[in-house]
């Protein structure tokens, strides 16, 4: 294995990059002043905590209901529009959170067209009557459900469809009616794959920093940024972060649990269970029921921002709208490249070697996608800052010429941001391509000649090619929505439409944050699209 040395070299450099930040993170943590710690803990610590345990309580008991529900109807049952609803249903994961609550608030808040229409025809006045505030905890739940659902329904859907007739059978001879059955045992069956659904749906809520912190909720995203820049106290918001790291990790151990018992019965044997044909009332009922989802997570929210940006079409013929265009595709192009990239490293060290140096490495890198923008943001800057500031410093004294911000402040360090946080993504993809090529067909080009460089070049590449495609889309649209990291790290006076959409929300501007919203969300749509092909494929 040792022939294989450079290439494992390789594959830990890479994943100290994603190490980076939270070595970071951990050293100004525990060097820091304990005073530090007692304030936060005496003043915003259990605020924070509160409001992240409620967020992630009700958005995980909504998404578990939504989700479920909506799966087991469309697995089980037959009724009008069922094979559209498998893939629709998928719809609402190409809208942000952040753009799905500034939908959401320019349509119920006070001055919205919902409240208006209720005083215009029942003739009231605000404050004689009561309607649930949109920003609000409750109101950050109910949006981040709605976008995050999918996860949950499409992890529950695979595991309905793979459940075997035997079970529907064995349910009637036991005497159990269909509510009966589906409680006592194909809910049981699926509750692995529901607990990693989940687990991602709670991931990405500790994740989200746009809405929470447009609904003023107080969670962990939120106090870190305000620590870190109202308060410019950088080791308060690394040890915020480090504690949100560790809800984090405790997730990641409950699906990696979930995982290893994933499997409860044989695929290749068991038959589908044939789903019920519904007629009447009840088809009626089930195609309301799986509308709703689709309706309050996609149709609602896109039908309010198309309606927006027809109001502000002027701004297609604006300069500036087009040069956030290409600052996106910029930051989204290269971070694409370059993660594929990479992630081929990564994916093709482990191959050849097969040692526990590259499997840690390979594990370490698909830990980023876990870790949340701000915190990679936090644990990004930091030594980067340190870097710039020893080199000026050192240039300086010895060559009396100033050298000035070298990496942070700039694009390299966003790009560097988003390979921690999406390199993952792009290694599963990579990943999945390489595992369906046999082994045997490595050693035959390696006894024709060809070093393992040349076996990636010419057998490898072309095989994967798909693989390494949908890898580029997904990282692509990922660094589109991305949204906190941006924030932190954009170089002063560039902005991207996920930040441009940000400030125009936070100015209360949502019509005009429509276009730049609208244009992340049609890209976002592509993933989603190749996604609810392959599931389909799949099932």
């Amino acid at each position: 294995m040792m022939r294989h040395w450079n290439w494992q070299i390789t594959a830990g450099a890479i994943a100290s990059l994603v190490f980076l930040p939270l070595l970071t993170l951990a050293w100004l943590s525990f060097s820091a002043n304990t005073e530090l710690w007692e304030h936060l803990l005496d003043t915003v610590l259990a605020d924070y905590v509160i409001s992240s345990l409620g967020l992630m309580i009700g958005v995980a008991i909504l998404t578990l209901v939504v989700g479920i529900g909506s799966a087991f109807l469309v697995t089980q049952y037959r009724f009008k529009g069922v094979a559209f609803f498998h893939w629709a249903l998928l719809l609402p994961l190409a809208m942000p959170a952040y753009i799905t609550a500034y939908s959401y608030t320019g349509l119920l808040d006070v001055a919205g067209p919902v409240q208006s229409a209720i005083r215009d025809h029942l003739g009231l006045q605000f404050g004689d009557y009561w309607f649930p505030e949109i920003r609000s905890l409750g109101g950050a739940i109910f949006v981040l459900s709605f976008v995050l659902y999918p996860y949950v329904y499409l992890m529950a859907r695979s595991s309905f469809i793979e459940q075997s007739q035997h079970l529907r059978d064995v349910a009637q001879l036991l005497g159990y009616n269909r509510r009966t059955a589906f409680l006592r045992i194909n809910l049981p069956i699926a509750r692995p794959a529901i607990i990693a659904g989940v687990s991602l749906v709670l991931m990405e809520t500790l994740a989200d920093f746009g809405a929470v912190s447009y609904f003023g909720v107080s969670s962990f995203t939120t106090g870190i940024f305000r620590t870190w820049y109202n308060l410019g106290n950088v080791e308060g918001a690394a040890q915020l972060a480090l504690m949100l790291l560790g809800f984090v990790v405790v997730l990641l151990a409950l699906e990696r649990t979930s995982r290893k018992r994933a499997a409860y019965h044989d695929k290749k044997t068991s038959q589908p269970a044939e789903p019920t044909q519904l007629s009447g009332n009840k088809q009626v009922l089930a195609i309301t029921l799986v509308s709703l989802p689709l309706l309050l997570g996609f149709i609602i929210p896109c039908t309010q921002l198309l309606y927006w940006a027809i109001g502000n079409a002027a701004q297609l013929a604006s300069y500036d709208f087009w040069v956030l265009v290409g600052n996106t595709l910029l930051l989204a192009s290269t971070t694409a490249v370059i993660a594929l990239f990479l992630a081929l490293l990564v994916a093709y060290s482990h191959r050849l070697s097969q040692s526990k140096f590259t499997l840690i490495a390979k594990n370490v890198v698909g830990l980023g996608y876990a870790i949340p923008g701000l915190v990679i943001a936090v644990g990004i800057l930091i030594p980067l800052a340190y870097f710039d500031n020893t080199v000026d410093s050192w240039m300086r004294t010895h060559l009396n010429y100033p050298t000035g911000l070298l990496i942070s402040g700039t694009i390299t360090a966003l790009i560097m941001a988003y390979l921690v946080r999406f390199l993952a993504v792009a290694l599963n993809s990579v990943e999945s391509g390489l595992q369906s090529i046999r082994p045997n067909m490595d050693q035959a080009a390696r006894s024709l000649g060809l070093t393992p460089l040349n076996v990636l070049r010419q057998v490898h590449l072309p095989i994967i090619k798909p693989s390494i495609m949908t890898g580029l889309l997904i990282v692509f649209v990922d660094v589109m929505k991305e949204l906190p990291a941006t924030l932190v790290l954009r170089p002063f006076n560039f902005n991207t439409l996920a930040v441009r959409a940000y400030e125009l929300a936070s100015d209360e501007r949502l019509s005009d944050a429509a276009l730049p919203s609208l244009a992340i969300v049609l890209a976002g749509l592509l993933p989603v699209i190749l996604l609810s092909r392959i599931s389909r494929k799949a099932s």
